[in-house]
């Protein structure tokens, strides 16, 4: 299924990323700028952080498929440029368009902040952000899921990662359609197959959460009764662990964190620090931003530095 209308042809990595050296940065840099945005990535062999961006870097580059291209300084060797250009630390990415440096970023960032960078961009230059077809239909399959029609949401979910098989919101997607269809199993073994490349990415690391979460339920206890348990004996941390099991199965997810908060301020260590562990597992399965996980996070770290 070809979502998108057509798919268009990469260009060849070797056209879209180049070193280049003080004598052919006019070149390479400023002139080719005229054309397309031109990310420059000022590196050294010895910089750790320009270890983690330069691939993401580069990456990303090559997903916009000849919309931009990269060009990799080499500050050692080309410090006169770096002089020039004020570079105070490494790694220092800047994006020339039309001869004029028009966006840039210090310090190794998250692949999120790549992309975002990369899509401004394509965007400043005309053109359509890579990818942005398939978002829309990443958001469109969101609302089936977040409407109750799994089954559909899944499909379309399916259809994306024919068209593109690393898009890590679609496997997440693809991951949660089949725990809302209790089909859990199936879930566990898409997630499982997903691409080593975006086994870690957030959407899966959220799905993977709501996967245990979701089997966690199946063998959740009534509440009432270990309510009951925990009213009667507030020093049972097994029966309070067991209640934010059955309170999170129920959807009373501040309630579980709750019990968990309780827990783990009573005793950390208890089960080879299960509360923390459980709590860690609540948050990533929510939205980062999710007042939840914000306020929760906060009242963890307040009691560990404590």
């Amino acid at each position: 299924m070809d979502i998108l209308g057509g798919t268009q042809a990469a260009a060849p990595a070797g056209d879209l990323i180049k070193d280049t050296t003080e004598a052919n940065f006019m070149a390479d840099v400023v002139d080719a700028s005229q054309e397309v945005p031109i990310v420059v990535d000022f590196w050294a062999p010895w910089c750790g952080p320009c270890k983690t961006l330069g691939p993401m870097l580069e990456d990303a580059v090559k997903a916009a498929k000849g919309a931009v291209k990269m060009v990799k300084v080499n500050v050692d060797e080309a410090q006169m440029i770096a002089g020039q250009l004020r570079i105070q630390s490494i790694p220092t990415v800047y994006a020339f368009y039309q001869g004029q440096p028009i966006d840039g970023f210090q310090g190794a960032v998250p692949a999120s902040e790549v992309k975002a960078f990369i899509d401004r961009l394509v965007q400043a230059a005309g053109g359509e952000a890579p990818g942005a077809g398939l978002d829309a239909a990443v958001e469109a399959a969101e609302e089936m899921l977040g409407e109750g029609a799994a089954v559909d949401a899944a499909q379309t979910f399916a259809a994306i990662l024919e068209e593109d098989p690393h898009h890590a919101a679609a496997y997440g997607g693809l991951v949660r359609a089949h725990i809302a269809m209790d089909d859990l199993d199936q879930a566990e073994a898409i997630l499982n197959g997903a691409p080593a490349e975006i086994s870690h990415s957030p959407e899966l690391e959220a799905a993977h959460a709501q996967l245990e979460l979701a089997r966690q339920a199946a063998g959740a206890g009534p509440v009432a009764e270990l309510q009951a348990k925990v009213d009667a004996d507030p020093g049972d941390l097994q029966a309070r662990f067991d209640l934010a099991q059955a309170l999170h199965a129920n959807g009373k997810v501040q309630e579980a964190v709750d019990q968990l908060l309780d827990l783990f301020k009573r005793d950390r260590e208890w089960n080879e620090g299960a509360a923390k562990a459980q709590l860690f597992t609540i948050f990533d399965a929510l939205k980062p931003n999710d007042p939840i996980v914000l306020n929760g996070r906060r009242k963890l770290s307040s009691m560990i530095f404590a």
